[in-house]
């Protein structure tokens, strides 16, 4: 089993987030507004979320009639958040060892950061997407925001280390097996209608719901809405269960990473 170092790269801090910073800022180079598209495109979506289920669906979200379609715009925009960070995450890892030959030869770099700097650029993305949210829920409601949006990290911790977890086995298996960006592709995709985005567990059948409880993203998109929207604290049981799991996975993804390092050089 890999040391403690590889999964918590403390003395690699700081390039860690050389590297993290150079992902964000890389990202928008050479477009005007630089780094304000982060907060201008989320911003701009909930505009649109909000004209399409206010203005034409008339939708309302089970549980929250009162708020209307705004109300389930913000709700949809919640799922949307926790769900693009697992999408960048998953998307980005295949190819995340194959897009730098370089540093794969250069044997003193530690490849295993490369997960967290993909983790850390999504993070900054998603806090981003997480206060224009906060700045709606502030002018709309008449409660303004609820003391539980301080729990919000408590619902990412566990999200972490699953993320590395599948950042390290994707991107491991992703030098080896070209197909695996292609298949991921398709599991996003897919996912994206699998979880609970566009509708509430609330609106499932009992069997439907237990069913979509073994979807990884269902425990922190619903306690990302507990927290954020719905004024309640997160799920502390579920969530604790979801950190242990998530470990677990992350340890072994993390070992399979280590073991098959030995022949990225080989294969690139």
């Amino acid at each position: 089993m890999p040391p403690l170092s590889f999964f918590l790269p403390l003395s690699h801090r700081l390039l860690i987030s050389q590297f993290a910073r150079r992902e964000v800022l890389g990202r928008y180079r050479g477009s005007i507004l630089g780094v304000g598209w982060s907060f201008f495109t989320p911003l701009l979506m909930l505009g649109v979320y909000t004209f399409v289920f206010v203005g034409v669906f008339r939708a309302r979200w089970p549980g929250a009639e009162q708020g209307g379609g705004i109300e389930f715009a913000m709700q949809i925009f919640v799922g949307l958040m926790m769900f693009n960070l697992f999408a960048e995450v998953a998307g980005r890892a295949p190819r995340l060892v194959l897009e730098q030959p370089n540093l794969v030869k250069k044997v003193v770099f530690p490849l295993e950061v490369l997960p967290w700097i993909t983790v850390l650029s999504g993070l900054f993305h998603l806090l981003l997407s997480v206060a224009v949210l906060l700045l709606v829920v502030a002018a709309v409601r008449d409660g303004g925001l609820a003391v539980t949006a301080l729990a919000l990290p408590v619902v990412l911790i566990p999200f972490i280390p699953f993320l590395l977890g599948l950042c390290w086995l994707l991107s491991a298996l992703g030098v080896f097996v070209r197909d695996v960006s292609q298949v991921m592709n398709f599991v996003v995709n897919l996912a994206l209608f699998l979880s609970p985005v566009f509708y509430s567990l609330a609106s499932l059948s009992e069997s439907m719901r237990r069913l979509m409880q073994l979807n990884p993203l269902t425990p922190i998109i619903e306690n990302a809405r507990r927290v954020l929207l719905q004024g309640l604290w997160p799920q502390w049981d579920l969530l604790g269960l979801y950190l242990v799991v998530a470990c677990v996975f992350a340890l072994l993804a993390g070992a399979f990473f280590r073991v098959t390092r030995k022949g990225f050089a080989d294969v690139i």
